[in-house]
Protein backbone atom coordinates (compact mmCIF):
# COMPACT_ATOMS: atom_id res chain seq x y z
CA UNK A 1 0.00 0.00 0.00
CA UNK A 2 2.80 2.39 0.94
CA UNK A 3 4.58 1.58 -2.32
CA UNK A 4 1.46 2.54 -4.27
CA UNK A 5 1.21 5.84 -2.38
CA UNK A 6 4.87 6.59 -3.05
CA UNK A 7 4.38 5.69 -6.69
CA UNK A 8 1.42 8.07 -7.04
CA UNK A 9 3.33 10.84 -5.28
CA UNK A 10 6.25 10.30 -7.65
CA UNK A 11 3.95 10.58 -10.66
CA UNK A 12 2.42 13.76 -9.24
CA UNK A 13 5.84 15.30 -8.66
CA UNK A 14 6.91 14.33 -12.16
CA UNK A 15 3.79 16.01 -13.54
CA UNK A 16 4.45 19.17 -11.55
CA UNK A 17 8.05 19.14 -12.69
CA UNK A 18 6.95 18.81 -16.32
CA UNK A 19 4.66 21.82 -15.88
CA UNK A 20 7.52 23.82 -14.41
CA UNK A 21 9.69 22.91 -17.41
CA UNK A 22 7.22 24.41 -19.92
CA UNK A 23 8.73 27.30 -21.89
CA UNK A 24 7.98 30.55 -20.07
CA UNK A 25 8.48 34.25 -20.49
CA UNK A 26 9.30 36.65 -17.70
CA UNK A 27 8.23 40.25 -17.06
CA UNK A 28 10.11 42.08 -14.36
CA UNK A 29 10.96 45.61 -13.32
CA UNK A 30 10.44 48.48 -10.93
CA UNK A 31 7.78 51.15 -10.50
CA UNK A 32 8.76 54.14 -8.41
CA UNK A 33 6.22 56.09 -6.36
CA UNK A 34 3.81 53.16 -6.22
CA UNK A 35 4.28 51.84 -2.69
CA UNK A 36 1.29 49.66 -1.63
CA UNK A 37 -0.30 49.83 -5.10
CA UNK A 38 -1.16 46.67 -7.01
CA UNK A 39 0.28 45.99 -10.45
CA UNK A 40 -1.48 43.55 -12.78
CA UNK A 41 -0.30 41.36 -15.64
CA UNK A 42 -3.06 41.01 -18.25
CA UNK A 43 -3.40 39.29 -21.64
CA UNK A 44 -4.84 41.33 -24.52
CA UNK A 45 -6.58 38.62 -26.52
CA UNK A 46 -8.96 38.67 -29.46
CA UNK A 47 -11.90 38.33 -27.06
CA UNK A 48 -10.76 41.07 -24.69
CA UNK A 49 -8.47 41.62 -21.72
CA UNK A 50 -7.91 38.74 -19.26
CA UNK A 51 -6.22 39.12 -15.87
CA UNK A 52 -3.31 36.68 -15.41
CA UNK A 53 -1.53 37.70 -12.21
CA UNK A 54 -1.01 40.55 -9.79
CA UNK A 55 1.26 41.63 -6.97
CA UNK A 56 1.31 44.37 -4.38
CA UNK A 57 4.29 46.67 -4.76
CA UNK A 58 6.58 47.40 -1.84
CA UNK A 59 8.77 50.41 -1.16
CA UNK A 60 11.30 49.26 -3.78
CA UNK A 61 8.58 48.99 -6.43
CA UNK A 62 10.02 45.75 -7.82
CA UNK A 63 7.84 43.07 -9.41
CA UNK A 64 8.24 39.87 -11.38
CA UNK A 65 5.74 37.76 -13.35
CA UNK A 66 6.12 34.61 -15.41
CA UNK A 67 3.79 33.13 -17.96
CA UNK A 68 3.58 30.27 -20.44
CA UNK A 69 5.14 31.21 -23.73
CA UNK A 70 2.45 31.56 -26.41
CA UNK A 71 2.60 29.40 -29.52
CA UNK A 72 2.47 32.52 -31.69
CA UNK A 73 3.08 36.21 -30.92
CA UNK A 74 0.63 37.58 -28.36
CA UNK A 75 0.03 40.89 -26.62
CA UNK A 76 0.08 41.59 -22.91
CA UNK A 77 -0.04 44.62 -20.67
CA UNK A 78 0.96 45.80 -17.24
CA UNK A 79 -1.73 47.82 -15.50
CA UNK A 80 -1.36 50.22 -12.59
CA UNK A 81 -4.66 51.86 -11.63
CA UNK A 82 -6.12 52.79 -15.03
CA UNK A 83 -2.75 53.21 -16.79
CA UNK A 84 -1.32 50.47 -19.00
CA UNK A 85 1.95 49.50 -20.65
CA UNK A 86 1.48 47.35 -23.76
CA UNK A 87 4.05 44.78 -24.84
CA UNK A 88 4.35 41.66 -26.96
CA UNK A 89 5.78 38.21 -26.36
CA UNK A 90 6.88 36.01 -29.25
CA UNK A 91 9.58 33.82 -27.69
CA UNK A 92 11.11 32.72 -24.40
CA UNK A 93 12.26 36.12 -23.31
CA UNK A 94 12.62 38.46 -20.39
CA UNK A 95 10.99 41.86 -20.63
CA UNK A 96 12.28 44.46 -18.20
CA UNK A 97 10.21 47.56 -17.44
CA UNK A 98 11.10 50.59 -15.38
CA UNK A 99 8.51 53.27 -14.80
CA UNK A 100 7.15 55.87 -12.41
CA UNK A 101 3.59 55.80 -11.16
CA UNK A 102 2.75 59.35 -12.32
CA UNK A 103 3.57 58.75 -16.04
CA UNK A 104 3.32 54.96 -16.05
CA UNK A 105 1.71 54.64 -19.51
CA UNK A 106 4.09 56.88 -21.47
CA UNK A 107 7.27 57.53 -19.47
CA UNK A 108 8.41 53.95 -19.07
CA UNK A 109 11.62 52.32 -20.30
CA UNK A 110 11.39 48.81 -21.72
CA UNK A 111 14.05 46.26 -22.67
CA UNK A 112 13.78 42.84 -24.19
CA UNK A 113 13.01 43.09 -27.91
CA UNK A 114 12.82 45.45 -30.88
CA UNK A 115 9.07 44.83 -31.04
CA UNK A 116 8.44 46.35 -27.63
CA UNK A 117 10.63 49.38 -28.31
CA UNK A 118 8.61 50.02 -31.49
CA UNK A 119 5.30 49.45 -29.68
CA UNK A 120 6.32 52.19 -27.23
CA UNK A 121 7.08 54.52 -30.16
CA UNK A 122 3.60 53.85 -31.56
CA UNK A 123 2.00 54.45 -28.16
CA UNK A 124 3.73 57.84 -27.89
CA UNK A 125 2.77 58.81 -31.44
CA UNK A 126 -0.87 57.92 -30.78
CA UNK A 127 -0.84 59.84 -27.47
CA UNK A 128 0.47 62.91 -29.28
CA UNK A 129 -2.26 62.58 -31.94
CA UNK A 130 -4.90 62.33 -29.20
CA UNK A 131 -3.58 65.54 -27.60
CA UNK A 132 -3.76 67.37 -30.94
CA UNK A 133 -7.33 66.21 -31.50
CA UNK A 134 -8.35 67.20 -27.96
CA UNK A 135 -6.92 70.69 -28.46
CA UNK A 136 -8.79 70.98 -31.76
CA UNK A 137 -12.06 69.94 -30.10
CA UNK A 138 -11.58 72.55 -27.36
CA UNK A 139 -11.16 75.38 -29.87
CA UNK A 140 -14.72 76.74 -29.93
CA UNK A 141 -13.77 79.62 -32.24
CA UNK A 142 -12.96 77.29 -35.14
CA UNK A 143 -15.83 76.67 -37.61
CA UNK A 144 -16.93 73.05 -37.66
CA UNK A 145 -16.04 72.60 -41.33
CA UNK A 146 -12.49 73.80 -40.80
CA UNK A 147 -12.19 71.69 -37.65
CA UNK A 148 -13.27 68.61 -39.61
CA UNK A 149 -10.75 69.32 -42.37
CA UNK A 150 -8.01 69.76 -39.76
CA UNK A 151 -8.97 66.51 -38.06
CA UNK A 152 -8.94 64.61 -41.35
CA UNK A 153 -5.52 66.08 -42.15
CA UNK A 154 -4.12 65.10 -38.73
CA UNK A 155 -5.40 61.53 -38.97
CA UNK A 156 -4.22 61.09 -42.56
CA UNK A 157 -0.74 62.41 -41.73
CA UNK A 158 -0.58 60.02 -38.80
CA UNK A 159 -1.70 57.07 -40.90
CA UNK A 160 0.78 57.83 -43.67
CA UNK A 161 3.65 57.97 -41.19
CA UNK A 162 2.65 54.72 -39.49
CA UNK A 163 2.10 52.97 -42.84
CA UNK A 164 5.49 54.05 -44.13
CA UNK A 165 7.64 53.56 -41.02
CA UNK A 166 5.96 50.67 -39.19
CA UNK A 167 3.53 48.64 -41.30
CA UNK A 168 4.95 48.43 -44.82
CA UNK A 169 8.51 48.75 -43.53
CA UNK A 170 8.24 45.47 -41.57
CA UNK A 171 4.85 43.73 -41.97
CA UNK A 172 6.32 40.56 -40.45
CA UNK A 173 7.00 42.24 -37.10
CA UNK A 174 4.59 42.07 -34.18
CA UNK A 175 4.57 45.86 -33.82
CA UNK A 176 3.10 46.17 -37.35
CA UNK A 177 0.09 44.17 -36.16
CA UNK A 178 -0.15 46.39 -33.07
CA UNK A 179 -0.19 49.49 -35.30
CA UNK A 180 -3.24 48.25 -37.22
CA UNK A 181 -5.44 48.27 -34.12
CA UNK A 182 -4.59 51.63 -32.59
CA UNK A 183 -7.57 53.81 -31.77
CA UNK A 184 -8.55 57.46 -31.43
CA UNK A 185 -11.40 58.44 -29.10
CA UNK A 186 -12.28 54.76 -28.87
CA UNK A 187 -12.50 54.22 -32.65
CA UNK A 188 -10.04 52.37 -34.87
CA UNK A 189 -7.71 54.69 -36.80
CA UNK A 190 -7.21 52.20 -39.62
CA UNK A 191 -10.44 50.98 -41.22
CA UNK A 192 -10.23 47.31 -42.31
CA UNK A 193 -13.70 47.12 -43.85
CA UNK A 194 -14.47 50.20 -45.95
CA UNK A 195 -11.16 51.99 -46.71
CA UNK A 196 -9.33 50.44 -49.66
CA UNK A 197 -5.91 51.86 -48.71
CA UNK A 198 -6.25 50.69 -45.12
CA UNK A 199 -7.24 47.21 -46.28
CA UNK A 200 -3.86 47.02 -48.05
CA UNK A 201 -2.14 47.57 -44.70
CA UNK A 202 -4.11 44.73 -43.10
CA UNK A 203 -3.37 42.51 -46.11
CA UNK A 204 0.39 43.09 -45.86
CA UNK A 205 0.48 42.08 -42.19
CA UNK A 206 -1.98 39.21 -42.70
CA UNK A 207 0.20 37.70 -45.43
CA UNK A 208 3.33 37.78 -43.25
CA UNK A 209 1.53 36.50 -40.16
CA UNK A 210 -0.16 33.69 -42.07
CA UNK A 211 3.15 32.57 -43.58
CA UNK A 212 4.81 32.36 -40.16
CA UNK A 213 1.85 31.17 -38.05
CA UNK A 214 -0.82 29.72 -40.38
CA UNK A 215 -2.78 28.03 -37.58
CA UNK A 216 -2.80 30.92 -35.09
CA UNK A 217 -6.14 32.49 -34.17
CA UNK A 218 -4.80 35.97 -34.93
CA UNK A 219 -3.71 34.85 -38.41
CA UNK A 220 -7.16 33.47 -39.24
CA UNK A 221 -8.94 36.48 -37.75
CA UNK A 222 -6.80 38.97 -39.69
CA UNK A 223 -7.19 36.98 -42.90
CA UNK A 224 -11.00 37.02 -42.54
CA UNK A 225 -10.98 40.78 -41.96
CA UNK A 226 -8.94 41.30 -45.13
CA UNK A 227 -11.30 39.14 -47.21
CA UNK A 228 -14.30 41.17 -45.99
CA UNK A 229 -12.48 44.43 -46.61
CA UNK A 230 -11.49 43.43 -50.14
CA UNK A 231 -15.09 42.47 -50.95
CA UNK A 232 -16.43 45.73 -49.53
CA UNK A 233 -13.96 47.95 -51.37
CA UNK A 234 -13.92 46.15 -54.70
CA UNK A 235 -15.10 48.52 -57.43
CA UNK A 236 -18.55 47.40 -58.61
CA UNK A 237 -18.84 46.21 -62.19
CA UNK A 238 -21.72 47.74 -64.08
CA UNK A 239 -22.94 44.39 -65.37
CA UNK A 240 -23.37 43.21 -61.77
CA UNK A 241 -25.60 46.13 -60.85
CA UNK A 242 -29.12 46.02 -62.15
CA UNK A 243 -31.05 49.25 -61.68
CA UNK A 244 -34.72 48.40 -61.95
CA UNK A 245 -37.19 51.02 -63.13
CA UNK A 246 -38.90 51.24 -59.75
CA UNK A 247 -35.57 52.39 -58.25
CA UNK A 248 -35.32 55.27 -60.70
CA UNK A 249 -38.00 57.85 -60.10
CA UNK A 250 -38.14 61.29 -61.61
CA UNK A 251 -35.05 62.35 -63.59
CA UNK A 252 -31.47 61.35 -62.84
CA UNK A 253 -32.07 60.06 -59.32
CA UNK A 254 -31.86 56.57 -57.86
CA UNK A 255 -34.47 56.38 -55.13
CA UNK A 256 -33.49 55.19 -51.66
CA UNK A 257 -36.04 53.58 -49.34
CA UNK A 258 -34.83 52.86 -45.80
CA UNK A 259 -36.26 52.93 -42.29
CA UNK A 260 -35.56 55.71 -39.81
CA UNK A 261 -35.11 55.50 -36.04
CA UNK A 262 -38.84 54.99 -35.51
CA UNK A 263 -39.16 52.30 -38.14
CA UNK A 264 -40.80 54.57 -40.71
CA UNK A 265 -39.79 54.16 -44.37
CA UNK A 266 -38.17 57.37 -45.66
CA UNK A 267 -37.90 57.81 -49.43
CA UNK A 268 -35.43 60.12 -51.08
CA UNK A 269 -37.93 61.02 -53.79
CA UNK A 270 -40.40 62.28 -51.15
CA UNK A 271 -38.00 65.19 -50.60
CA UNK A 272 -38.60 66.74 -54.03
CA UNK A 273 -38.70 70.51 -53.66
CA UNK A 274 -35.76 70.57 -51.22
CA UNK A 275 -32.02 70.65 -51.69
CA UNK A 276 -30.84 67.34 -50.22
CA UNK A 277 -27.44 66.22 -49.01
CA UNK A 278 -27.19 62.42 -49.21
CA UNK A 279 -24.60 61.25 -46.69
CA UNK A 280 -23.31 57.66 -46.62
CA UNK A 281 -21.51 57.25 -43.29
CA UNK A 282 -20.67 55.08 -40.30
CA UNK A 283 -21.05 56.44 -36.79
CA UNK A 284 -18.50 53.98 -35.38
CA UNK A 285 -15.56 55.88 -36.85
CA UNK A 286 -12.90 58.16 -35.36
CA UNK A 287 -13.97 61.11 -37.54
CA UNK A 288 -17.74 60.65 -37.25
CA UNK A 289 -18.27 63.22 -34.48
CA UNK A 290 -16.42 65.98 -36.36
CA UNK A 291 -18.25 65.09 -39.59
CA UNK A 292 -21.67 65.36 -37.94
CA UNK A 293 -20.67 68.57 -36.20
CA UNK A 294 -19.88 70.12 -39.60
CA UNK A 295 -23.21 68.86 -40.99
CA UNK A 296 -25.10 70.28 -37.99
CA UNK A 297 -23.60 73.71 -38.68
CA UNK A 298 -24.81 73.56 -42.28
CA UNK A 299 -28.22 72.18 -41.28
CA UNK A 300 -28.93 74.87 -38.70
CA UNK A 301 -27.96 77.56 -41.19
CA UNK A 302 -29.82 76.35 -44.27
CA UNK A 303 -32.68 74.06 -43.15
CA UNK A 304 -35.07 77.04 -42.86
CA UNK A 305 -34.35 77.80 -46.53
CA UNK A 306 -35.25 74.33 -47.79
CA UNK A 307 -32.16 72.24 -47.07
CA UNK A 308 -32.39 68.63 -45.83
CA UNK A 309 -29.90 65.90 -44.97
CA UNK A 310 -30.65 62.25 -45.76
CA UNK A 311 -28.02 60.36 -43.76
CA UNK A 312 -27.51 56.65 -44.41
CA UNK A 313 -25.76 54.65 -41.71
CA UNK A 314 -23.82 51.55 -42.75
CA UNK A 315 -23.07 50.58 -39.14
CA UNK A 316 -23.47 46.90 -38.32
CA UNK A 317 -24.48 47.66 -34.72
CA UNK A 318 -28.10 48.87 -34.78
CA UNK A 319 -28.13 49.88 -31.10
CA UNK A 320 -24.98 51.97 -31.54
CA UNK A 321 -26.54 53.70 -34.55
CA UNK A 322 -29.78 54.47 -32.70
CA UNK A 323 -27.92 55.85 -29.70
CA UNK A 324 -25.63 57.98 -31.84
CA UNK A 325 -28.33 59.30 -34.18
CA UNK A 326 -31.01 59.94 -31.55
CA UNK A 327 -30.28 63.67 -31.16
CA UNK A 328 -29.56 64.49 -34.79
CA UNK A 329 -32.15 66.85 -36.36
CA UNK A 330 -32.10 65.50 -39.92
CA UNK A 331 -33.35 62.27 -41.53
CA UNK A 332 -31.33 59.32 -40.20
CA UNK A 333 -31.82 55.92 -41.83
CA UNK A 334 -29.81 52.71 -41.71
CA UNK A 335 -29.18 49.96 -44.25
CA UNK A 336 -29.15 46.61 -42.42
CA UNK A 337 -26.77 45.24 -45.08
CA UNK A 338 -24.06 47.64 -43.93
CA UNK A 339 -21.12 47.86 -46.37
CA UNK A 340 -22.88 45.28 -48.57
CA UNK A 341 -25.75 47.71 -49.23
CA UNK A 342 -26.99 47.73 -52.83
CA UNK A 343 -27.14 51.52 -52.59
CA UNK A 344 -23.38 51.59 -52.00
CA UNK A 345 -22.97 49.91 -55.39
CA UNK A 346 -25.63 51.96 -57.13
CA UNK A 347 -24.08 55.23 -55.98
CA UNK A 348 -20.54 53.87 -56.46
CA UNK A 349 -19.48 54.72 -52.90
CA UNK A 350 -15.81 53.89 -52.36
CA UNK A 351 -15.01 55.84 -49.17
CA UNK A 352 -16.87 56.88 -46.04
CA UNK A 353 -18.22 59.41 -45.37
CA UNK A 354 -19.38 60.04 -48.95
CA UNK A 355 -21.80 62.85 -49.84
CA UNK A 356 -24.00 63.73 -52.82
CA UNK A 357 -26.07 66.82 -53.56
CA UNK A 358 -29.60 66.64 -54.99
CA UNK A 359 -31.31 69.75 -56.36
CA UNK A 360 -34.91 70.86 -55.78
CA UNK A 361 -36.01 68.91 -58.86
CA UNK A 362 -34.86 65.67 -57.24
CA UNK A 363 -31.95 65.41 -59.64
CA UNK A 364 -28.46 64.31 -58.64
CA UNK A 365 -26.34 67.46 -58.90
CA UNK A 366 -22.84 66.54 -57.66
CA UNK A 367 -20.83 64.06 -55.61
CA UNK A 368 -18.44 64.98 -52.81
CA UNK A 369 -15.10 64.62 -54.58
CA UNK A 370 -16.24 67.08 -57.29
CA UNK A 371 -17.38 69.75 -54.80
CA UNK A 372 -14.57 72.18 -53.85
CA UNK A 373 -16.73 74.01 -51.28
CA UNK A 374 -19.78 72.18 -49.94
CA UNK A 375 -21.45 75.21 -48.35
CA UNK A 376 -21.14 77.29 -51.51
CA UNK A 377 -22.57 74.43 -53.56
CA UNK A 378 -25.58 74.20 -51.21
CA UNK A 379 -26.17 77.96 -51.36
CA UNK A 380 -26.20 77.92 -55.17
CA UNK A 381 -28.79 75.15 -55.28
CA UNK A 382 -31.00 76.91 -52.72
Amino acid sequence: MKKNVYFLLALLLMGLSACDNEPKFKVQGEVSGADSKTIYLEASGLDGVVALDSTKLGSSGSFSFTGKRPESPEFYRLRLDNKVINFAIDSIETVTVKAAANDFATGYAIEGSENNAKIKELVLLQADLQKQVDRLAQNRNLPAGIAQDSLISMVNNYKNKVKREYIFAAPNMTYAYFALFQSLNGYMIFDPLTNKEDVKCFAAVATSLNNAYPHADRSRNLYNMVIKGMKNTRAPRQKEVEISEDKIKEANIIDIELKDLKGNVRRLTDLKGKVVLIDFTVYNNAMSAAHNLALRELYEKYAPKGFEIYQISLDNDEHFWKTSADNLPWICVRDVNGPYSSYVSLYNVTNLPSVFLVNRGNELSARGETIPNLEEAIKKLL
